[in-house]
């Protein structure tokens, strides 16, 4: 192969800084929100109280819109065009922020949340099928590289930029901040990304549509509920959640007899794409979901403020920031088989040093060592699956395996949050030291005196109350790390299965005709 065949040449950097700043608004919205639920419970109050778990659903119900509208997004490009269907997916997510700045109550703000994930959604299958065509599967590592940045900027800069708005402005800036990038996508797009030339050969799959998308996210929602009510054995969990699971399940069914179904399954006859995706689940579900408990520990064990937590979380993004493009760039000359071992390895002695520094006088830099060690293997682990899962589909294919791969990361991260928060939560529920502490915050909070369990036990531990209560809590928070550190070992089966030996077919370019007219 020409080596210049390899390089990215300017055209394709013009499309990515499309799909990048595209990415970057829907990732970014996930994680920017979290930090002002309290802020929401008390502005939008209008004197009644709001229950958390009502102001809760500002998140929820966005992430469950966006998981919906993502089984759409492979048919919608074939018959709309990739173009058109991601400036639609832009301007949608832009008026529903506008909206959402608007808000005049909490059920106001949850719909309008709603609109945005609808739009948010199909943003990042729609921009992996974008850059897979435009580049070929030659190439994929480098443009995978590339689309990581937003996955990795969303969860560290979400919280730090949710804060600082909220600080310096109002709580509408966090939605108002997606209006400029909004309006610079749209017109970037419009300029940079080439014109479709749109032949529909899909018809829409009704019956999969009725199955899948309110089965995902019923599904979804019963595993979100987890957290809330402490337990699986809840109708609040199961009746969403069976219900879910049994139009899913309908779902796989009938996928084998359309032509063209929502989801392709059969795309899992591809031994790769498989045991990418197999990987992916268990990655994501046990990597997300204990990343998500760092800054809760860093605020709760530490006492660190919302801000301080989020710039504290930095320096895992930093370490995958410094390996991705180089994982990327070898991705492409190396089979990915030799590359994900070693990242996984980096991400496995993280978590290692992650569940042994959970004492609260542990000091913090060695925190952010082992933050910085598991985002040096992160980089060198989450592209290449992509780029293994999508490499050996063909063209035609990439819409449906970016939506299918999206459609599994989507249920492994919220699976992940679920089962280790409640890991967590019961851990500290069996800790007296812990109930008693929240007990008596609770009565000071409402001016009246402690139970009579917390004040005894307060006074038969005296001086070492407070420290008990902070070793029940690191030790709660360790044994969550050591659930994600056995599923990531678990993980280490299927990445057994990789490829180590360099694909056939791959080394010489693909034109991407049905792309760049």
């Amino acid at each position: 192969m020409n080596p210049a065949d390899e390089k990215l040449d300017r055209a394709v950097f013009v499309v990515a800084g499309v799909v990048v700043l595209g990415s970057i608004m829907s990732i970014l919205d996930i994680t920017v929100v979290n930090v002002a639920l309290p802020t929401f419970q008390t502005a939008l109050s209008d004197g009644a109280d709001i229950a958390y778990s009502t102001v809760a659903w500002t998140v929820t119900g966005y992430t469950l819109a966006l998981a919906a509208v993502i089984p759409l997004t492979g048919w919608a490009a074939d018959r709309f065009g990739t173009k058109k269907l991601f400036m639609a997916a832009v301007a949608l997510f832009t008026i529903g922020s506008a909206l959402c700045a608007t808000a005049w109550s909490i059920e106001a703000l949850i719909a309008f949340r709603v609109l945005q994930g609808i739009g948010g959604g199909m943003l990042m299958p729609l921009g992996m099928t974008i850059m897979t065509r435009a580049a070929g599967p030659h190439r994929m590592g480098k443009l995978m590289a590339i689309l990581g940045v937003p996955m990795l900027l969303g969860p560290i800069l979400g919280p730090i930029l949710g804060g600082w708005l909220i600080d310096v402005a109002s709580w509408h800036w966090v939605f108002l901040i997606n209006l400029p990038l909004g309006v610079i996508t749209l017109v970037y797009a419009a300029m940079a990304l080439p014109k479709d030339h749109v032949d529909p050969s899909e018809s829409f799959d009704f019956v999969g549509m009725l199955l899948m998308s309110p089965g995902l996210a019923l599904f979804l929602y019963g595993v979100s509920s987890i957290p809330e009510t402490g337990t699986v054995a809840s109708a609040k969990v199961l009746v969403p959640g069976l219900i879910g699971v049994l139009l899913i399940v309908g779902f796989v069914f009938w996928s084998f007899r359309p032509k063209h179904p929502l989801l392709d399954l059969r795309l899992f006859r591809d031994r790769q794409f498989t045991v990418s995706n197999i990987i992916m689940f268990l990655f994501a579900g046990a990597f997300f979901g204990a990343l998500l408990l760092v800054p809760t520990y860093f605020q709760q064990v530490r006492g660190e403020s919302t801000l301080n937590a989020g710039l504290l979380v930095a320096p895992q993004g930093l370490g995958a920031m410094l390996v991705m493009p180089v994982a990327g760039v070898l991705a492409d000359k190396i089979p990915v088989g030799r590359i994900v071992p070693f990242g996984f390895i980096g991400i496995i002695v993280g978590m290692i040093g992650l569940a042994t520094s959970t004492s609260p006088d542990t000091p913090i830099w060695h925190i952010c060592a082992w933050l910085f060690v598991m985002g040096l293997g992160m980089g060198g682990t989450m592209m290449p699956i992509f780029t293994a899962a999508l490499r050996t589909l063909t063209q035609h294919e990439v819409a449906r395996g970016s939506t299918l791969l999206n459609v599994i990361q989507q249920i492994a991260s919220s699976a992940g949050v679920a089962v280790i928060s409640v890991v967590l939560t019961n851990k500290l529920n069996s800790s007296d030291a812990v109930g008693a502490a929240t007990a008596a915050q609770e009565a000071q909070a409402n001016g009246e005196q402690p139970p009579a369990f917390a004040a005894e036990l307060m006074a038969k531990l005296g001086d070492r109350f407070q420290s008990t209560v902070f070793a029940d809590m690191a030790d709660a928070f360790q044994t969550s790390y050591v659930v994600a550190l056995v599923i990531l070992v678990v993980t280490l089966v299927p990445v057994a299965f990789l490829p180590r030996k360099r694909e056939e077919g791959l080394d010489a370019p693909q034109q991407p005709t049905t792309l760049m007219h």
